[in-house]
């Protein structure tokens, strides 16, 4: 069964579907979503950037703690914890490109209201990246036991250490992207749950996988960008990647069939 096809209740009415459908996507749709991110960022700069500093003071944060009271495993597994949480704190950006494509002035204060209003299904979303995350932990430290134990490992030994350890990782991130791309930006305008809006974004993940792969490597080079300018640079590219995914959401997903959010209308 086709989850993108609307199917009937027992009186004959015509019910949601399943997933919204997902359009096929070319090769260079990552770039136009970047340039109207960029365009975003460039109509509403205190706004976005000013969202962006605050993650910036968080990763300082974090990274003051692992110093204080752990060591560099506890900073890699707080910086590990801060890409899954991303998402949700990428609700404010989406808000802010939907309020400027309403023709509105974007104010904080009206993504901080939304944020509020999605609470309910955040909360779902929060549940299942932990549940993903203590998985994904649990696993990683599984990977101990392909650590060499002599004490001057060979380059065979390393590599298949580092290999599997790597190949576990991209595995959770690939499925915490796949269930992440669309589905924030979608409960921010429409009225979905969160069951069909992770369904829907894993579906239009999986039928363009090419597409995806390059926006999902330009994320991960924006993010690079930000750690290796000591997370200054993340003041301006979680923006401009928040800001895109939004983009990214309106050009991919057709979510016409659910309502809109009563305060969207208009």
């Amino acid at each position: 069964m086709d989850p993108d096809t609307p199917q009937e209740n027992e009186e004959g009415a015509q019910s949601l579907p399943f997933a919204a459908p997902c359009k096929d996507l070319d090769f260079n749709a990552p770039i136009r979503w970047l340039k109207l991110g960029w365009l975003d960022l460039r109509q509403a700069p205190a706004q976005s950037l000013g969202y962006g500093a605050l993650l910036v003071i968080a990763s300082y944060l974090m990274t003051f703690l692992a110093y204080t009271f752990g060591n560099l495993v506890v900073l890699l597994a707080l910086l590990s914890g801060f890409i899954f949480v991303g998402p949700i704190l990428a609700l404010a950006f989406y808000d802010i490109s939907l309020q400027l494509q309403r023709g509105r002035k974007p104010t904080i204060l009206h993504s901080m209201k939304s944020s509020w209003r999605h609470i309910g299904n955040e909360m779902v979303f929060a549940v299942m990246l932990l549940i993903v995350f203590m998985v994904w932990a649990r696993a990683a430290s599984m990977t101990h036991i392909f650590f060499p134990l002599t004490a001057r490992p060979d380059l065979a030994e390393l590599a298949t250490f580092l290999g599997v350890g790597s190949l576990v990782g991209s595995l959770f991130a690939a499925f915490i992207f796949s269930v992440s791309a669309f589905s924030l930006p979608m409960i921010t305008e429409r009225k979905a749950d969160m069951v069909t809006a992770v369904v829907t974004s894993f579906n239009a993940v999986l039928r363009n996988k090419v597409t995806m792969l390059v926006w999902a490597l330009l994320i991960v080079a924006a993010v690079g960008i930000g750690i290796i300018t000591a997370f200054v640079g993340l003041g301006i590219t979680l923006p401009l990647i928040g800001h895109a995914t939004w983009h990214a959401y309106q050009e991919t997903i057709d979510s016409s069939a659910w309502p809109k959010h009563e305060e969207d209308d208009g």
